[in-house]
């Protein structure tokens, strides 16, 4: 008997529960301190990064604020990770000035009010993504794309705050305009302008090499307000951002007409997109690092919660922050307690300090946003590529180019393009098996569940297609499952490679990691039967080196020779 329709919508929300304080609990109250410098830590870097963030996205410097205010606080609260700092980010923020500067004129109360329109529908994208569980969306866009997406979002920045470094108020719209202008307007540009924009650079580079740790922007932003208040920089020909609003932001809908939202629906999917993809990556690889559980889909409740707070409380699209992200792990931060701390400095600086703020000169933001921007240039990442991926590179270089000849939202929708062309050469789901060896010199394959073992110590474990970025994740996890519910400790996991033709760039960091993980568990991770080819593959990707020489074998029976000699 088939189901009504009201019986299949509620079973398609049986699962959509909105679980709390997943990244918080269990608390450990020994790492209470640690947690709470971290977060201390988070709020100094971050918040000049946070303002910086509102000359790229086009919106009020309090806007910036406030995306570590309510949004921080609801994914603290409902999010899954442990560790993803959710706040304003550079490639969401982009994507909304691409999208946004032809329909209304940047800092105008029509702009933000449609900025706050494009969090509250990207949103709606997440719920929907939830409800349809599609977090393995992220999967699909592969690493390599990713590199050079947002190395192109990197060069895009950093061009676009270069009439800032002089003070321009309109630098133009196009890279090409904006590096004309900044000549042009370099040989008139104030003495005490250019001294700032120096210092500022200096300061932040300083730290950076000497003490990578300490909150460089932080200092620059201190100083340059404290010399601006000293000596009145705004009557010297200096611009300042001005007054702040203090207090919390107020509650609402914005006041947008609803006939916009077809005009700015592409541009909420676009930053839905960099999101779930931005996001997911960095969760999963903390997880993984910490041993961790990691649920993608309740990540994305989480961040359709923060972006609908970031709509109602008068900013714009949050994202999850890699390098905030990593701030806080350096640090000593291990939950969303140091998330929450963040809230609480950030709520004493909108309440308390927004008159200092104030004498800030704007050129001092288009500094730390420039640097923020040379920091998104993954060169390293490119080159690796380049020397391991060769056709992989080029993707990453159409990709970047892409975002900064066209525009972000171009650049994205190609990464997606370019990532499921790539899919289209690989196998996705792949079949694997635990391999059974017999008294006869046979083998007998038998489906992978957990707890499955190929005998006592040994798991023998068969994968039958290529390794590349979207099965690298599955390959990872069913490593690992199967080695951690083993009823007995495991002592060599052989895997049965002769089926693997290729291994991509993503699956090469993702078996490095697994294989590091591995051997944290005292488990030997063994290769048999690799084709020459892909173990040239190996060696050129490191991960020979890390395996081990000794660990890989032509053949299986030689593998499995091996291992008995080991174990008597």
């Amino acid at each position: 008997m088939k189901k009504s329709r009201n019986q299949r919508s509620a079973a398609a929300f049986a699962n959509f529960q909105w679980p709390l304080l997943q990244g918080i609990l269990p608390f450990t109250p020994a790492a209470l301190g640690s947690n709470i410098m971290a977060g201390i830590v988070l709020a100094a870097i971050g918040i000049p990064e946070v303002m910086g963030y509102t000359k790229i996205a086009g919106t009020p410097i309090a806007t910036g604020l406030y995306t570590l205010l309510l949004p921080a606080l609801v994914f603290a609260l409902l999010g899954s990770s442990r560790h993803l700092v959710v706040a304003a980010d550079s490639a969401t923020a982009a994507i909304l000035a691409a999208g946004l500067s032809p329909l209304a004129s940047p800092n105008s109360a029509d702009y933000l009010a449609l900025a706050q329109l494009v969090a509250i529908l990207a949103a709606g994208f997440l719920l929907l993504a939830r409800l349809f569980r599609l977090g393995f969306l992220a999967d699909f866009l592969s690493r390599t794309v990713l590199v050079g997406f947002l190395t192109g979002v990197g060069i895009q920045v950093a061009v676009g705050q270069l009439p800032g470094l002089i003070d321009l108020s309109d630098g133009g719209h196009s890279p090409v305009q904006q590096i004309s202008r900044f000549l042009a307007g370099l040989p008139h540009a104030t003495p005490l302008t250019l001294l700032v924009a120096a210092i500022t650079l200096i300061t932040i580079l300083l730290c950076n090499r000497l003490a990578p740790k300490f909150p460089g922007a932080l200092l620059a932003v201190v100083g340059a307000i404290l010399a601006s208040w000293r000596f009145d920089f705004a009557h010297h020909g200096v611009t300042v951002v001005g007054a702040i609003p203090s207090g919390l932001p107020s509650l609402g809908w914005p006041a947008v007409s609803l006939h916009a939202t077809p005009q700015i629906l592409s541009i909420a999917l676009s930053c839905c997109l960099v999101i779930i993809a931005q996001s997911a990556a960095t969760s999963r690889a903390y997880a993984f690092r910490y041993t961790e559980a990691f649920q993608e889909n309740i990540d994305l409740q989480g961040l359709a919660a923060a972006n609908l707070a970031a709509g109602l409380t008068g900013t714009f699209v949050v994202n999850g922050s890699p390098t905030k992200t990593e701030i806080v792990d350096t640090a000593g931060g291990r939950s969303q307690v140091a998330q929450l701390v963040t809230v609480v400095v950030v709520l004493m600086v909108i309440v308390f300090l927004t008159r200092p703020i104030s004498y800030l000169p704007n050129v001092v933001l288009s500094a730390i946003v420039f640097l923020i921007g040379l920091k998104l240039i993954d060169l390293e990442g490119m080159r690796s590529i380049f020397k391991t991926h060769r056709e992989e590179f080029y993707l990453a270089v159409i990709t970047a180019l892409t975002v900064v000849l066209i525009g972000v939202e171009a650049g994205i929708l190609l990464a997606i393009t370019l990532s499921l062309i790539l899919h289209v050469r690989h196998s996705y789901r792949p079949h694997s098996a635990i391999i059974i060896p017999s008294d006869q010199r046979l083998w007998q394959a038998m489906p992978v569940s957990r707890g499955a073992v190929s005998a006592p110590g040994l798991i023998i474990y068969r994968f039958s297609r290529d390794l590349f970025y979207a099965n690298a994740t599955f390959f990872s996890e069913e490593v690992q499952t199967l080695v951690k519910s083993a009823a007995s400790p495991i002592n060599w996991f052989i895997l049965e490679a002769r089926a693997i033709t290729e291994i991509d760039y993503s699956a090469s960091l993702t078996l490095r990691e697994v294989v590091k993980a591995l051997s944290a568990q005292h488990v030997a991770f063994v290769v048999s039967g690799l084709l020459p080819d892909v173990k040239d593959q190996f060696d050129q990707d490191g991960l020979s080196a890390i395996i081990g020489a000794h660990h890989f074998f032509n053949h299986l029976e030689e593998a499995l020779a091996a291992f008995h000699g080991v174990q008597s």
